[in-house]
């Protein structure tokens, strides 16, 4: 569909070539029986090179693309309704092209509010961490010194910061349909936080764009239906306590994370240790399970779930793959894992993902 949008907006850009040629009388245009002044010819001229110029930067993956497309539009409209018996049909096309660059001026817009947010969530600088040490992890449960063994992040240094690329499937009711997802996501240890933004693909050429952030101990989710319409904009004492559960368990990817301050542990049983968060006047707990070996197996906590009748604490737990450990920077981390609610009626799994790329203490650059 991509491909076919960009000839499609191509063909119509030249085909704005014929005024042109009529106006300077360059050759013979028997598709076109009005009089065409040399200045409107140089109009027809600049919409087609704008259409051209919109075409490149399109397929180029250029946001910024629909600027000189809104312009080529604009101006072809005018131009066709100086010529509309012969060029009237250059309507539909100018259709379709608004269409799509409506939603693309949304993504535009909602890309520039993502970056300047980053700007100022993210350290422009990170300082060389030291290294963890066996003594540094000697206070925490033996189960959760044995995971940092396994992971190798003894030995490796603290982990500050943490921009990870993922990608993966969601649905939104039990029975619903699998989309699938592409999205980034930056997190900060010493002020724990994260930034995930994602593009969800709901149909053909119909996405919705999500930004789920927690700062300074508050939660905020925002989605938008073609970049466009809100679908979600929460925020308040649910969403920060989701947010915060959600900071708690993704320190998977993240081992060293576990020595922070604001997290204390206690040893369950062999193989199983709880975590609690205590930051910005908000508590919340999850339990890590592991393998005899020390791999993380799963995490299982209490999180706010939003349905109709309001939001209720619920349990919600995530399943690693065994067989999805990846190394990135040093580091074994569970990169394939899956996210489910655990109903009355029932498991809701509505979230698979995985990690395909981790940068650790990269300092933030923006685009």
């Amino acid at each position: 569909m991509r491909y076919l949008f960009a000839f499609i907006l191509l063909i119509h850009g030249l085909i704005h070539l014929m005024g042109f040629v009529k106006a300077f009388k360059l050759g013979e245009v028997s598709q076109l029986s009005g009089h065409f002044s040399k200045p409107a010819g140089l109009m027809w001229l600049v919409a087609a090179l704008l259409f051209i110029a919109a075409v490149a930067a399109f397929l180029l993956k250029n946001d910024g693309w629909w600027m000189p497309a809104a312009a080529a539009v604009v101006l072809s409209q005018i131009l066709i309704f100086t010529q509309w018996n012969d060029a009237k049909f250059g309507t539909i096309a100018n259709i379709i092209a608004l269409l799509v660059l409506i939603p693309a001026f949304g993504q535009w817009r909602f890309n520039s509010m993502i970056q300047q947010e980053l700007a100022v969530f993210m350290p422009r600088t990170v300082e060389p961490a030291p290294v963890l040490t066996r003594e540094m992890a000697a206070s925490l449960p033996p189960v959760v010194q044995q995971w940092l063994e396994r992971s190798n992040a003894i030995g490796n240094p603290l982990v500050k910061t943490a921009h990870l690329y993922q990608k993966g499937e969601m649905r939104t009711t039990p029975d619903g349909k699998w989309m699938p997802v592409e999205s980034r996501q930056f997190i900060t240890v010493d002020k724990p936080g994260f930034f995930w933004t994602a593009d969800v693909q709901a149909a053909p050429m119909v996405s919705m764009i999500a930004r789920d952030k927690y700062e300074n101990g508050k939660g905020y989710m925002t989605i938008k239906l073609l970049s466009l319409f809100p679908v979600a904009d929460a925020k308040g004492p649910e969403t920060d306590q989701g947010a915060m559960v959600r900071y708690l368990a993704e320190i998977c990817w993240l081992p060293s994370a576990a020595l922070s301050t604001y997290i204390t542990w206690e040893q369950v049983d062999s193989t199983s240790a709880k975590a609690t968060m205590r930051y910005g006047g908000i508590e919340a707990s999850a339990v890590f399970t592991f393998t005899p070996e020390g791999d993380m197996k799963s995490i299982e906590a209490m999180r706010y779930y939003d349905h109709k009748g309001g939001p209720t604490l619920e349990k919600w737990h995530i399943s690693i793959d065994p067989d999805g450990y990846r190394v990135f920077e040093g580091l074994r981390i569970p990169a394939i894992s899956s996210v489910a609610w655990r109903l009355k009626d029932g498991d809701f799994t509505w979230y698979k993902l995985e990690i395909t790329d981790i940068r650790y203490n990269e300092p933030y650059r923006p685009e």
